[in-house]
């Protein structure tokens, strides 16, 4: 089998773990970089609006891919609850670039906050305003968590353009439906 593979996997094959790490980081980076140019084209042809609502149902058909695959990778069926939506919101490429947290986690609730953003801070660094990221956050999250289990419920607790407290970006609730 592995004569079949390409080169690129070969390459991996030969790697310790701390570059495969570095590796991981820098394709999650690639990615969020090939996003913000992305929105920026749609952006700079259209208009923020048009490339927000591009961005939504983009983000409406990734965010299932991403968890399923998560999901195949950790051997999860659908339907696992709170407890599995927080460990597949730890496998997602945003946590490998965002400082995030899951609290107040019980069987029934979570509250989820991205401490830490790397597309808003940079923002704010460049002394920008935050990115109104909430409409598109409401499909991400409510899409992601449905696909995880179809009984979770998502509540938005704050995401710009909303006023947000200083210790996290956004924040989203996680309730499940019996």
């Amino acid at each position: 089998m592995t004569e079949q593979l390409d080169e690129g996997i070969r390459l991996l094959q030969r790697l310790d773990k701390e570059e495969l790490i570095r590796i991981i980081i820098d394709d999650a980076k690639n990615w969020l970089a090939h996003d913000g140019l992305w929105f920026q084209a749609v952006e700079g042809e259209h208009g923020m609006e048009k490339a927000i609502d591009a961005d939504r149902e983009a983000w409406r058909k990734f965010t299932v891919i991403e968890a399923q695959r998560i999901m195949a990778r950790l051997g999860m069926e659908p339907g696992g609850g709170i407890p599995a939506l927080v460990e597949c919101l730890k496998h997602r490429l945003y946590a490998r670039l965002n400082l995030q947290r899951a609290i107040e986690v019980s069987d029934e609730h979570a509250l989820f906050q991205m401490v830490d953003c790397r597309v808003q801070s940079a923002r704010k660094r460049k002394g920008l305003t935050d990115f109104p990221c909430k409409s598109v956050g409401i499909v991400e999250y409510s899409e992601f968590a449905r696909t995880v289990d179809p009984r979770i419920r998502t509540r938005c607790v704050a995401c710009p353009p909303d006023q947000h407290p200083d210790e996290f970006w956004c924040a989203w609730e996680f309730t499940l439906v019996r």
